[in-house]
């Protein structure tokens, strides 16, 4: 059996909803054994009760984010705490977290703190805007996010409402930079034996990603503008296409593309027509090009263009839910895999995107609140039991028991 690529590397995480439990579930996927601390004092993670389907603090929402992980429930506020956690330290390599960015320092999350403890320990924070300037102290969400760094202004009809992006891409993003920092972070603490903060925001990392737009506007003042039919800035014919039955999309970011199209459109006039000769000329022409292409792609079915131009054009379906996760690549490269849980059943879910030898094919499902609390103390602290009961009296693994 092939050994998993991140076995053996032990993460602390204090994270919560989206974006910090999904990077760290990457590298869970992989091997890694992330030891999630969740407050007790508030019922865990709050996305243990997120609708429509939960049950006895767990949801599919938290399964989602969180197979394979350990829960260690633990009251960071509580003077007790403070020992237990340096202790945890001691024998990880990494403390992760996905908090307000004015609460790492305040609960001892950096390397600050954290360094004189374990010298080689990696702290990586992800939050909303970072852990310094005007907003550090803010709480910030994907949806907010969106607003900010000026995605929903681009997004939707050009005579509709700003929208958003269907999926928590910021969210999911920030996670990914997250954890490619800190195994950044941890490959020089390989070679140097000394810790480091990394500091990644869900703002930093939606700007970052403006990349080209941002260029254009920073540099020569361009403005950009939602375009119909989720249509491309500057390429065209490069958006969604009305068919008989459907949709289709179609992008044409090179001229072989575009004589191919016309081809396959049964258009030659279009390939000798001087308004549209080079992909200056269609961004210019634009209007009389689209009403030439728009009223063709109606005469066939999706299906009928796909057969069409597949293999010649860039183009796909624009496919639901249901059907992108049926579709055959998905199956062919196993991106849906089986988790048992002692609740749900069989659950369903979308696998790691990272294919290796060694991943992790049959995960935990998302662990019970506190679920690894007692083993964690026993078996990797080596706690005694009676400084285990005494904590637990104390009340930071979360309210004493009642007599």
């Amino acid at each position: 059996m092939t050994r998993a690529p991140l076995d053996g590397l032990r993460i602390v995480a204090v994270s919560q909803f989206g974006a910090g439990p999904f990077g760290t579930q990457v590298l869970a996927d992989l091997g890694a054994e992330v030891i999630k601390i969740e407050d007790p004092t508030v019922g865990g993670d709050i996305s243990r009760y997120v609708p429509p389907w939960q049950a006895d603090g767990d949801s599919l929402y938290f399964q989602s984010f969180n197979r394979g992980k350990k829960s260690l429930a633990l009251d960071l506020r509580h003077p007790d705490a403070r020992p237990v956690l340096h202790d945890l330290v001691r024998v990880s390599h990494a403390v992760y977290n996905n908090l307000r960015g004015d609460l790492p320092a305040k609960l001892g999350l950096t390397y600050a703190t954290l360094g004189a403890v374990n010298p080689a320990i990696v702290c990586c924070s992800l939050s909303g805007f970072g852990l310094t300037g005007p907003r550090a102290a803010e709480p910030a969400y994907d949806y907010l996010i969106q607003g900010y760094a000026g995605y929903m202004a681009i997004t939707g009809e050009p005579d509709g409402p700003p929208g958003k992006c269907g999926v928590s891409v910021i969210d999911f993003a920030g996670g990914y930079v997250s954890v490619l920092g800190l195994m950044i972070g941890l490959w020089d603490a390989q070679r140097s034996g000394r810790g480091r903060d990394l500091d990644v925001s869900l703002m930093d990392t939606a700007v970052s990603m403006l990349s080209y737009f941002a260029i254009w506007q920073l540099n020569r003042g361009w403005e950009p503008q939602r375009v119909e039919d989720s249509g491309h800035q500057a390429l065209v014919p490069a958006q969604n296409f009305r068919t008989r039955d459907g949709w289709i999309v179609v992008f044409c970011n090179k001229e072989k593309f575009w004589e191919s199209l016309v081809d396959a459109l049964e258009l030659p006039a279009l390939r000798t027509d001087s308004r549209f000769a080079t992909i200056a000329d269609r961004l210019a022409h634009k209007a009389a090009l689209l009403a030439i292409l728009k009223p063709r792609f109606l005469e066939r079915t999706t299906s009928d263009w796909l057969r069409r131009l597949q293999g010649r054009v860039p183009c796909a379906p624009v496919n639901s839910m249901r059907q992108a996760l049926e579709d055959e690549q998905v199956r062919e490269r196993e991106m849906l895999l089986t988790v048992e849980h002692p609740v749900f059943g069989a659950l369903r879910e979308v696998a790691s995107p990272i294919k290796t030898a060694g991943a992790i094919e049959k995960p935990a499902p998302a662990p019970r609140l506190g679920e690894h609390t007692e083993a964690i103390l026993r078996e990797l602290l080596h706690y005694a039991p009676d400084r285990i009961a005494a904590l637990r009296a104390s009340g930071v693994f979360g309210l004493p028991p009642t007599r």
